[in-house]
């Protein structure tokens, strides 16, 4: 009778377990906080990390925070440092017992350098320029401050009450500056062109850093050169020779060589590839240039090896690799769907790292050096616990040409089997970029929120996309809209094949290139999807490449030939050529401030399609937003947007 009890008091703590729980809502995604940056102490004992705090969309429309916080390695306890204004670049100062971070409060005209005890208290401003410092790097000794701000203005201004925009002119540079805080005045590196990445060498002789011609975005992207700069002289001393993107910068420790992540070269579209070079400069050196995988992240830890944090198809990994030119990669085996965002070696030798998973944005997690195994060690959103999850797992499926393309799906809450359901498809942007296997749910993205509500959702990795070598990268140049976006339709075609997907009831979205992916499906396939949710997409490849801050990026490593070389190709590219076919309802959303993907975008396909159709469309513009929305509001309002609009065409239920 006993055990009888038992077991019933276990079953009903069972069944009011699984009525506790519930879906997720947009408000849920409106509120999410998550670990956007961490780094090690000098000793491996704490990690100073920042946690992003977003505002309650009800109450004001404002961007989200960063806050400080402090954490102890081996017990677990965290400590809020910081709460006001919102932190970034949070460092330990070598040689100090201090932790320094990017802030600007209420009262500062500028973003300052702040400085804080590792036994906490009131943080203090340490040093401010005339302008907002953008990044900056400490010398090893941690006495000398190098940091890039944009160049004071020193043109007088007009008397008139109106002053004229010159567009692409009289741009602000990002300079360099070296300063001992307290001790006099910062001085300026003499060297033309807009700074960005300053690195110092081990010895504190030098500072490696990246240089543009000019602050445009588009050089910023394709035109900058890896520079190294000796300090005492303030003079170029040695530059890499090579041409196309580039990212992280790093020193070995005896400060012989460097290394860096770039493109292979100035067609290819992402920085994925890893160099290293003499410190003197020179032609670098490509470390296995077949693999097939991308290089997110690196940290010379010896003389003759490189640590890097990487993706393979959606996965991440992490590995080693000997710095000789046909040296391969040594990969760590960790668990599949542990999306990896930052690695860093502490000097113990144990991990830090941040991540994600299907069922919680990035956390910190720690583990003991040679160790594979993770430990958890923040939770920002204990409510999650109450969130009833959907399965998700990385798909495989044939192109029909043959080729095989990779996605992420989410099955629906609690499917059943035989049954078919309606399908959210979220196609990323870029295209130079991938969905990897971890946290899929965001205000632009349907993901757990809509799997909670019946849907399933597919996030394909078409042609083009990065995670899978180079040369699968190149595989959508000069085909825009071509065999990538049939990539898609192959991919939806297996999910209705495997009995999952309703095929009257297919909705696609996205953003920027995946905006145009969904103009592009609305019109030229529009027989193929039920609803639409385009969002800072492009409709017009024409007049986009006149709009866009990054004409030259779209004519190396993507178009491969000038828009007045072919006007008839790109027109026929271009969702607006085929408006008057568009039978699916439509919702585009765009921000007004947007210079990446310009907001007549939008405004033409309305045009078209409102004009030569009888199709349901919608225009909604976000002041105030650029390429994506950051405030609170506005994210929040999008994500209603979107799920309504699923709900009325693809499950017919009408809220409005």
């Amino acid at each position: 009778m006993k055990y009888i009890s038992t077991l019933l008091l276990l079953l009903c703590g069972l069944v009011m377990q699984a009525q506790d729980t519930r879906t997720m809502t947009p408000m849920d995604v409106a509120l999410l906080k998550g670990v956007s940056s961490a780094t090690w102490s000098h000793d491996g004992q704490h990690v100073a990390y920042t946690v992003r705090v977003q505002s309650d969309p009800t109450v004001e429309n404002k961007v989200a925070r960063n806050q400080l916080h402090l954490i102890n390695a081996a017990s677990g306890e965290s400590t809020a440092f910081v709460t006001r204004g919102s932190v970034r670049q949070e460092t330990f100062r070598p040689g100090h017992q201090t932790i320094t971070f990017l802030n600007r409060l209420d009262d500062d005209k500028v973003t300052g350098l702040y400085e804080i005890g590792l036994n906490g208290g009131e943080a203090s401003l340490l040093y401010n320029f005339k302008t907002s410092v953008q990044t900056y790097a400490w010398s090893p000794d941690g006495k000398n401050l190098a940091f890039i701000a944009s160049q004071p203005n020193e043109k007088g201004k007009s008397d008139l009450p109106y002053q004229p925009e010159l567009y692409e002119q009289d741009l602000a540079f990002d300079r360099l500056y070296v300063v001992s805080p307290g001790k006099g005045e910062a001085k300026e590196i003499t060297v033309e062109g807009n700074f960005s990445h300053p690195v110092w060498s081990p010895d504190g002789s030098k500072i490696l850093c990246a240089i543009a011609p000019t602050p445009l975005v588009d050089d910023s992207y394709m035109a900058k050169t890896i520079t190294i700069i000796d300090v005492a002289g303030m003079q170029v001393v040695g530059k890499v020779d090579h041409q196309g993107k580039s990212s992280d910068l790093v020193w070995s420790p005896d400060g012989n060589q460097i290394a860096f992540i770039a493109g292979a070269d100035i067609n290819d579209p992402t920085d994925g590839r890893l160099f290293v070079a003499p410190s003197t400069g020179g032609k670098p050196t490509m470390l296995h240039a077949g693999w097939e995988g991308k290089f997110e992240g690196i940290a010379w830890t010896e003389n003759d090896q490189i640590d890097f944090l990487g993706s393979v198809g959606c996965e991440s990994v992490l590995g080693s690799i000997k710095t000789k030119a046909k040296a391969k990669p040594d990969l760590m085996k960790i668990e599949m769907g542990f999306n990896i965002d930052h690695v860093e070696k502490a000097s113990n030798g144990n991990l830090l790292v941040v991540a994600d998973r299907y069922n919680h944005p990035s956390e910190l997690f720690v583990a003991e050096k040679g160790k594979s195994d993770f430990t958890r060690l923040t939770n920002s959103n204990p409510w999650l616990d109450e969130i009833s999850f959907a399965r998700q797992e990385v798909i495989r499926y044939k192109a029909k040409d043959g080729l095989e393309i990779e996605g992420i799906l989410i099955h629906p809450l609690n499917e059943a089997s035989g049954k078919r359901y309606p399908l959210i498809t979220v196609v990323h942007g870029g295209p130079e970029s991938h969905y990897n296997n971890g946290w899929l749910t965001g205000y632009g993205n349907a993901g757990q929120v809509a799997a909670g509500k019946g849907y399933a959702v597919f996030y394909p990795n078409y042609r083009g996309s990065t995670g899978r070598g180079h040369a699968f990268t190149l595989t959508s140049q000069g085909d825009a809209a071509g065999k990538e976006f049939d990539d898609v339709i192959d991919g939806i075609d297996y999910l209705i094949d495997q009995g999952l997907v309703d095929k009257s009831k297919v909705g696609v979205t996205g953003g920027s290139y995946g905006g145009y992916a969904t103009g592009w499906f609305a019109t030229r396939y529009s027989d193929r999807f039920a609803a639409g949710v385009m969002f800072v997409g492009i409709s017009d490849k024409v007049s986009k490449w006149g709009t866009t801050d990054i004409p030259n990026e779209e004519y190396l490593v993507h178009a491969r030939k000038w828009v007045y070389e072919d006007y008839d190709f790109f027109l026929k590219r271009s969702p607006i050529y085929y408006a008057d076919q568009c039978k699916t309802p439509l919702l585009i959303m765009h921000g007004k401030n947007d210079t990446r993907v310009h907001p007549s975008q939008s405004m033409e396909l309305y045009r078209h399609v409102k004009s030569r159709t009888d199709t349901p469309v919608e225009l909604v513009l976000y002041p105030g937003e650029g390429h994506g929305n950051a405030h609170s509001t506005a994210r929040y309002d999008y994500n209603l947007r979107l799920m309504a609009w699923f709900d009325k065409y693809l499950k017919g239920e009408d809220k409005s």
